[in-house]
C-alpha cells in the first residue's frame, strides 16, 4: 500500500491527525507526540481554535517543518476575498510558518461570489502561501462547478467518508481528476467498534474494530483519513492499522454494510446529494 498520496502537486501522507475538537494544551501535546511517533501529517482549521496549540508543537517538534504536511481551512463565514485574506494570516501566524501545505475552503455557504472565492484561494496559491489547495463539504455538482467551469487546480477534497457512509461518486471524480480525498470522521465516532460485521474482520486478524475501518480507507487510491487520536495508545493503534492485512472476503462484509450513515451534517451543510451510498 502506498503511504503517500500523490494528486496535482500534492505530497500528503494517507494517514494524518485530526486535531478537532482538541484546544490548547492538551492539544499541543498531542501533536507534539504524534510528531514524536512518526505522523507528518497534521489537520487543522481556523473553525477549530486550535492553531496556535498546533503551531506551538510544530515550534517543540524537532521534525523539520518541511517534512510535516499541514492542512487548515477557512471558515464558511469568512469567503470574501479580504476576509480571506486576514483569515490566512491569522491562520499562518498562529501555524508559526509562512506557508500551508494545504489551504482548504471549510465549508460552501449560499449568497457568495463563488468566482471571487475560488479566484482568492488560487492566488493564495500562487503567491506560496498555500503549496496546495482544496475544499471541504462541496457536494459533487459543486465541486464540479470548481473544477471544470472555474478551472481552480484543486489537489484534494476533504468530506466525511467511512464505512457508514459511502463517497463513491465523489471517489470517481476525485479519481478522474487526480484529487486527493481526505476522510474525515473516518471511524464514525467510534461507532465502528460496535459494528458486528467489523468486529468479526478484527477478530480474525488479531485487531482493533477500529484499525479495520481505517485500514479499508487506507487501503483504497487516493485516500487519506485524519482520525482524532490524543492518547498515545490510539496514535499508536491507528499507525498500526496501516500494517493490517484485509482481504476479498473483508471487503465484501464491509461492503455490504449500510452506506448512509452521515455523522456531521450541521444546519449550514449544503444539500447532500444521492452519492449518500
Amino acid at each position: 500500500m502506498q503511504r503517500i498520496v500523490n494528486a496535482q502537486g500534492l505530497n500528503m501522507p494517507k494517514l494524518g491527525l485530526g486535531t478537532w475538537p482538541m484546544l490548547g494544551e492538551e492539544c499541543t501535546r498531542a501533536v507534539e507526540q504524534a510528531l514524536a511517533l512518526g505522523y507528518r501529517h497534521i489537520d487543522t482549521a481556523a473553525a477549530y481554535n486550535n492553531e496556535d496549540a498546533v503551531g506551538q508543537a510544530l515550534v517543540n517538534s524537532p521534525t523539520p517543518r518541511d517534512h510535516i504536511h499541514v492542512t487548515t481551512k477557512v471558515w464558511w463565514d469568512q469567503l470574501q476575498p479580504d476576509a480571506m485574506r486576514h483569515s490566512l494570516d491569522r491562520s499562518l501566524k498562529a501555524l508559526r510558518s509562512d506557508y500551508v501545505d494545504l489551504l482548504m475552503i471549510h465549508w460552501p455557504t449560499i449568497d457568495w461570489d463563488l468566482s471571487r472565492t475560488i479566484e482568492t484561494l488560487v492566488s493564495f496559491k500562487e503567491q506560496g502561501l498555500a503549496r496546495n489547495i482544496g475544499v471541504a463539504n462541496f457536494p459533487l455538482p459543486l465541486l464540479r462547478k470548481v473544477v471544470e467551469e472555474l478551472g481552480a487546480p484543486l489537489s484534494a477534497i476533504q468530506v466525511e467518508y467511512h464505512v457508514l457512509l459511502g463517497q463513491n461518486a465523489l471517489l470517481d471524480y476525485a479519481r478522474q481528476h487526480d484529487l486527493a480525498l481526505t476522510a474525515y470522521t473516518p471511524l464514525a465516532r467510534n461507532k465502528v467498534s460496535d459494528i458486528p460485521q467489523i468486529q468479526q474482520i478484527a477478530t480474525k486478524h488479531g485487531v482493533l474494530p477500529t484499525q479495520v475501518a481505517l485500514k479499508w480507507l487506507l487501503d483504497q487510491p487516493n485516500v487519506a483519513a485524519i482520525p482524532k487520536a490524543s492518547s498515545q495508545a490510539n496514535q499508536l493503534a491507528n499507525l498500526a492499522a496501516l500494517e493490517v492485512n484485509l482481504d476479498d472476503e473483508d471487503r465484501t462484509l464491509i461492503a455490504g454494510l449500510s452506506k448512509r450513515e452521515r455523522q456531521v451534517n450541521p444546519d449550514f451543510a449544503p444539500v447532500w446529494d444521492a452519492f449518500d451510498r
